[in-house]
């Protein structure tokens, strides 16, 4: 398994599920990289530019959707899990009030980063400067997860001794609870 997490399947990964979740998928990357932090951090932190590097290319895409068919673009987003009116309607708040620094904020707040892309480009703003503050908007939470989940991993060493099926047990529990919650917040 450790094998695998070092390999470059494990980035091809990381690089699909940064795109998947920044279209229409509902499950963040984060999902990958912190179990790849938790066995790896070097690979972790190879697996966040991978992650970046799909999350852009979804994140333009979003972009053409929403500059395309907004209502169309509006309308799948409300397809997916976790997503409703009501977040829509705060990121199109967000945005009005903030602008492309929304981008940067949103996401950590627990709304997802393809509303955004979708509410830019029906506003026409400019895909490069929503390219520009995507990179550390994205970034910043790859790390930041991706370091916690490490420096965890590091702490429960005593408890788990690096067994992979304790790790795995404790890092599926950490994120089974997370998304209980997301999804009572947000909906499913």
């Amino acid at each position: 398994m450790d094998r695998f997490l070092r390999s470059r399947s494990a980035l091809w990964i990381a690089f699909a599920w940064g795109f998947a979740e920044a279209t229409f998928f509902f499950l963040v990357p984060d999902v990958w990289l912190t179990l790849l932090a938790c066995r790896s951090l070097r690979s972790a932190l190879r697996g966040t530019v991978a992650a970046l590097c799909g999350a852009l290319i979804g994140g333009a895409l979003m972009y053409a959707l929403g500059r395309m068919a907004p209502d169309a673009g509006r309308y799948l987003l409300d397809c997916v899990p976790g997503i409703n009116q009501p977040l829509l309607a705060s990121a199109q708040s967000q945005i009005d009030n903030r602008g492309l620094l929304a981008v940067m904020v949103g996401p950590l707040l627990g709304i997802p980063y393809k509303i955004y892309a979708v509410d830019w480009g029906a506003r026409a703003g400019s895909l490069l400067g929503f390219l520009l503050v995507s990179i550390p908007a994205r970034c910043a939470r790859f790390l930041a997860t991706a370091l916690a989940a490490s420096a965890l991993a590091r702490l429960l060493v005593p408890w788990t001794s690096r067994r992979i099926v304790t790790e795995l047990s404790l890092y599926a529990l950490c994120w089974i609870v997370f998304y209980s919650f997301y999804f009572r917040k947000f909906g499913w």
